[in-house]
């Protein structure tokens, strides 16, 4: 719990996904977030998050996790943007686009 309190309060921008080892959508997303993972060469970081292991109930609590799966850019412990179901790889990829695009504004 409190490496994944760690790891969204950082400065990278970070995805976190929230499955079920039962949830057929979510066994659709793993190629996608796996696929995500390695050509994004790091742009952003990814956590899978079981919400189902005891051991972070308390941070999907926080989070509202009431359906699977579930998608949520932080950076700086702020949820930058969210999403629920099933999302193409492409439309992933843009939306981290968007966030980069956002951030180095703020950062200027």
């Amino acid at each position: 719990m409190q490496d994944l309190d760690k790891i969204i309060w950082r400065d990278a921008l970070t995805l976190v996904d929230f499955f079920a080892s039962w949830c057929g959508p979510c066994r659709m997303m793993h190629p996608v977030i796996d696929r995500f993972k390695e050509e994004m060469h790091g742009r952003a970081d990814v956590y899978k998050v079981d919400i189902d292991d005891r051991d972070t109930a308390e941070f999907t609590a926080r989070y509202r996790i009431a359906s699977v799966p579930t998608l949520i850019f932080f950076r700086r412990g702020e949820v930058l943007w969210r999403s629920s179901g099933v999302i193409g790889y492409s439309d992933l990829v843009g939306v981290l686009e968007e966030l980069e695009k956002t951030e180095r504004v703020e950062q200027s």
